[in-house]
Order: C-alpha cells, then structure tokens, then sequence
C-alpha cells in the first residue's frame, strides 16, 4: 500500500516537473513564433496595401478631381508614358509610408505581446528608461509632422522625382536643386554640388519649376452687339473666385479673339479644369454679359 502510494506521489512530481519544463520551453517558443509571424505580416501587408492604393487610384483615374493623377503639367512636352510613370511613382511612395505606419503599429504591438508571453513587466524596462522614452517623444513629435507633410506632398503632387524645385530654408540663398527621392520623412535633393536631405516640414514654401499653368480652350456665343472679345475675358477674369469656382485660379492674361458671333479664349489655370466648371464659366459668362447688353 504504501509502496504504491510512494510510487504514484513520485510519478506525479516528475509529471509536474516535466509540465513547468514543458511551459518554460513552450513560452520563448512562442515569442518567437510571434516576432516571425510579425516579421512575415510586415511583407506580405506592404504587397496587400500596394495592391489596394493601386486598384483605388485605377478605379478613380477617370474623376478630374482624381488626387492619383498629375494635376499640373510640366514644362515641356510630358508624354502620356512619363505623366503614368509620375503617377505610379506617387503611389509607389504613398504606399511606402503607409506601410511604415502600419509596421510600426504591428511591431509595437508585438513587442507588448512577447513581454506577457514571457511574463515580464514592461512597465518595469520603460521605467528604467523613462528618459530615453521622452527623449523619442520629443524627437518622434517632428518625425510625424514631417510624415504627414509628406503624405501631402504626394497627395498634392507639390513636386516629385525629376522636378526642378527652389526652396527658403532660411540659408543665405534659397536651395535650388532637382528632386532625387521622396522619402518618409525627408527629400533628396542634388543641387549640382552636393547631395542634401530635407525634412518635408522644412519644404513648406516650394517653388516647382518645373510645372506649368494649364491651358484650357472655352468657345461661347455672343452676340456681336453684345460685347468685345476683351470684355469677355474680363468678364470671365472676374468669375475666378466666385460660387462654384472658389479654387479656379487664373495664370496670366486670358486670350480671346472673336469671329464673328464667336469667342475663343485660352485661359491658363494653376490645375486642370472639370467639365462641370468650363460649363459654369461658360453659362455665368454668357449670364453676365446677356445683362450688360
């Protein structure tokens, strides 16, 4: 009797010794398995989320208002190639800074997961290092700010790889150089002697030399008794800014020639015109001066 009992007591401590060994073996394990199953979620999300901004800017490439679409042309003769390289480089770069959000989010969370897989207190190591978690806030304060800046930038399309750009960065002279590359948080530029690193917050002011006003043909009827082909282009001057066209900005003169009880005018637009604004312009024009006549 006691025999058995003996033998049953030890084998129960063995089984409860190999149970904590097993537990303590299974926990590193796991933390592992987690770091690598974060590591893989971190490059197949990048291919899923490129995947997803491309079918979203595909699906709305038709829209004029479409964010995805060059909306100032460049100087000089851009083909349709070179405008749909542009455009993928903008979507490549966008897709590159969301994935940075969206990694940085995964492996934080990673990161407090392994501590409560190996039981240990995280609020114990931020303790510890409390400076060096104010020291990344303070400094992780600009980097969003310069992250945001550059998500508009690419959203904006205030300039891109290639484009000639003049820029006030409080230096004796303003930076004029050609972009390189449009990174999270900082543009490289080359300015014919050196490379040099930007922070998107720093590019607040850009003058983009290398895009130019929009020209768009509008053609109305009017009565040749009505008004000159002058008085129609200060009419539709005058229209710039009004109810319907608050963002229709108008670059240099608008041209107009008359022929007979037509006028042709070439009007130069800081972005491309919708169909629903040439029409509003051409109706609030014939509008105006129908009630001058």
């Amino acid at each position: 009797m006691f025999t058995t009992l003996r033998f049953i007591f030890i084998t129960a401590k063995k089984a409860e010794e190999e149970t904590g060994f097993t537990r303590f073996l299974t926990k590193p394990v796991i933390a592992i398995l987690v770091v690598v199953g974060c590591f893989i979620f971190t490059r197949i999300s990048y291919v899923i989320l490129r995947s997803i901004v491309r079918r979203i800017a595909d699906r709305t490439s038709a829209n004029a208002a479409n964010w995805w679409r060059n909306s100032v042309r460049r100087v000089g003769a851009e083909t349709i190639e070179g405008s749909e390289h542009r455009r993928r480089q903008r979507i490549d770069a966008a897709t590159r800074m969301l994935h940075h959000f969206i990694s940085l989010g995964a492996w934080i969370i990673t990161l407090i997961a392994v501590f409560n897989i190996l039981d240990l207190n995280a609020a114990f190591f931020l303790s510890s290092a409390g400076f060096l978690g104010a020291g990344l806030a303070v400094g992780g304060q600009h980097r969003v700010n310069d992250y945001l800046t550059g998500l508009a930038v690419l959203l904006e399309d205030r300039y891109g790889v290639g484009d000639e750009i003049e820029a006030e960065l409080g230096w004796q002279k303003p930076i004029h150089g050609f972009v390189e590359h449009v990174g999270m948080v900082t543009t490289r530029l080359r300015d014919g002697v050196s490379t040099v690193h930007i922070p998107h917050s720093a590019l607040a002011s850009v003058r983009n030399l290398s895009q130019e006003p929009v020209t768009t043909k509008l053609e109305m009827n009017i009565s040749p008794s009505n008004a000159s082909a002058n008085t129609v282009s200060n009419t539709m001057r005058d229209l710039a800014g009004t109810k319907g066209l608050t963002t229709v900005l108008f670059v240099d003169d608008i041209q107009a020639a008359g022929d007979g009880d037509r006028v042709e005018l070439n009007v130069r637009t800081s972005r491309p015109l919708s169909d629903h604004e040439r029409e509003l312009l051409i109706q609030r024009a014939s509008e105006v001066l129908s009630k001058d006549k």
